[in-house]
């Protein structure tokens, strides 16, 4: 892919984990292959995940942002040609703060619209690439057996509205909670060399 503009949009409460090394790696990864990068840290701008009522019953007029800090990541989502997701899996999913993201910033209008039917229809045909970069404390079997409901939401739901020509990227570390110095540095080696290439 010839530089583009991404976002990168990472979850973690933590700067100093390895999640945090993960979103430095990517970051440092897309920018040394030229892209145009911002990032969004959503616990260091203590985002609000809480949909409020107004946000709900404005959900589907053709006004749904109710919040200059919701604007302003609309905003990047709409200029972004990627979106790079780094978070941790917990409880088999999306970190709370990462899918109230996703409740309130990918909206109607954004994301995706309504047809006369009522039938959604893909708003991000602008995004060429989806990634998803995630750890699990479990090993891939038992997040096979719960679901794996993060990567859904990211390589289905959120891909489903983006552009189709490419298929989303997905890079997880698994067994975190016993991994390795060696197996930190294999993924951080192996984001960094994919994210390079994007």
């Amino acid at each position: 892919m010839p530089a583009v503009r991404v976002l990168v949009v990472h979850a973690h409460p933590d700067p100093g984990s390895f999640n945090g090394a993960l979103v430095h790696a990517a970051v440092d990864a897309l920018t040394g292959a030229g892209h145009d990068v911002d990032a969004l840290d959503l616990y260091a701008e203590d985002f609000d995940p809480v949909m409020s009522r107004a946000e709900r019953e404005a959900y589907e007029t053709d006004s749904p942002i109710c919040s200059p800090e919701v604007a302003r990541h609309v905003e990047l989502v709409r200029h972004a040609d990627a979106l790079v997701f780094v978070y941790p899996t917990w409880w088999g999913g999306l970190p709370a703060i990462l899918k109230g993201w996703l409740d309130r910033v990918l909206v109607p209008g954004v994301a995706f619209d309504f047809d006369d039917t009522h039938r959604v229809t893909p708003a991000m045909q602008h995004v060429q690439r989806v990634v998803g970069v995630t750890t699990y404390g479990s090993a891939p079997w038992y997040v096979r057996v719960v679901g794996d409901a993060g990567r859904r939401t990211i390589t289905r739901i959120v891909w489903l509205n983006c552009r189709r020509r490419s298929r989303p990227w997905w890079l997880a570390m698994y067994r975190l909670d016993t991994a390795s110095r060696t197996d930190c540095e294999a993924f951080l080696a192996r984001v960094t060399d994919r994210l390079a290439r994007l």
